[in-house]
């Protein structure tokens, strides 16, 4: 299959191409700078809301598109103009242009938990309505209605899945405002002390990336008639505490947990670090899963630890 993934430099793309080039797809990727793009993939380096990038990156062909490119988090609040410009109106052009090249192809696109608002309900499910606070969020929900509508139409056939946290990025800047689940195992895999800026009785909802880009390639494959009407998905993730995942990361590192300290940041716990039981069942119903276990998670996250 010729498939197109945005973002394909970036942590989940590199991983995703890597595992579509394995299974014998032939791979475009298009990233602001290629040097992370694996290789194999067809690279195209550019800005997504360029017309001429995109034409060029769809230039050779495309029956499915990962859409994983976007103004993320904390870079989104800074700066939403250039989040609508990437999150909102290049995406818009690009399903359009996709659709028109190749009508019905199968599109994925990554959203987030952003959409369920901050701070989270007591609990989430299917049922749960979005109700955004951050403009990173308010984006992903606006383009979820934009898959939906696109695929009613039968433009495209769309599947969106909402990421939980993704473990483990790369070190440096991201523009996460979640970056401390990473900056976690980077610290004790060095033996190096962390200062955790949530409690350590802090709950998140975490996934491999690993796991996360498994759960790409199956939504290029799946019935989506499994899926509900709105064609979105929270991914299933497990639900740790920072405290737990500390203890198994330094356990799998062979350091002492103690080199962990909290500082509690209250707006930051709140937002990142209060997650709720949730339940994915429809998620599973289409096959999707998490990684199974903590140590599972904490495993493969470590492998492929840059």
């Amino acid at each position: 299959m010729k498939i197109l993934v945005t973002g394909a430099g970036g942590f989940v793309g590199r991983q995703l191409v890597s595992l579509l080039l394995d299974q014998g797809h032939e791979v475009t990727g298009l990233d602001t700078v290629a040097v992370g793009i694996p290789p194999g993939a067809r690279s195209v380096e550019g800005d997504l809301g360029s017309a001429a990038v995109r034409a060029d990156a769809l230039g050779h062909g495309c029956e499915a598109l990962v859409h994983l490119a976007t103004v993320p988090g904390g870079a989104a609040e800074v700066d939403p103009v250039a989040s609508r410009r990437i999150n909102i109106d290049a995406m818009y052009d690009l399903l359009l242009e996709a659709a028109a090249l190749t009508p019905g192809l199968r599109v994925a696109y990554a959203s987030s938990i952003a959409v369920y608002g901050d701070p989270l309900p007591g609990h989430v499910d299917d049922a749960t309505p979005l109700s955004p606070k951050m403009i990173y969020g308010g984006h992903k929900a606006m383009m979820e209605h934009a898959v939906a509508m696109f695929s009613n139409r039968g433009m495209i056939n769309g599947v969106t899945v909402r990421l939980p946290g993704i473990l483990a990025r790369p070190k440096g800047p991201s523009g996460m405002k979640s970056a401390f689940m990473s900056n976690l195992f980077h610290a004790l895999r060095e033996g190096e002390p962390f200062t955790c800026p949530v409690s350590a009785g802090g709950t998140i909802w975490a996934e491999s990336v690993a796991r996360c880009a498994m759960n790409f390639s199956h939504a290029l494959t799946l019935d989506t008639a499994l899926l509900p009407p709105n064609r979105a998905v929270t991914l299933p993730a497990l639900r740790v505490t920072m405290g737990d995942l500390a203890q198994e990361v330094a356990s799998q590192c062979g350091v002492s947990v103690d080199l962990v300290t909290y500082e509690p940041d209250a707006a930051l716990e709140a937002a990142f670090a209060a997650q709720p039981p949730l339940e994915t069942p429809a998620a599973e119903r289409a096959g999707f899963a998490h990684d199974g276990n903590l140590a599972k998670l904490v495993a493969n996250a470590l492998g492929t630890l840059a």
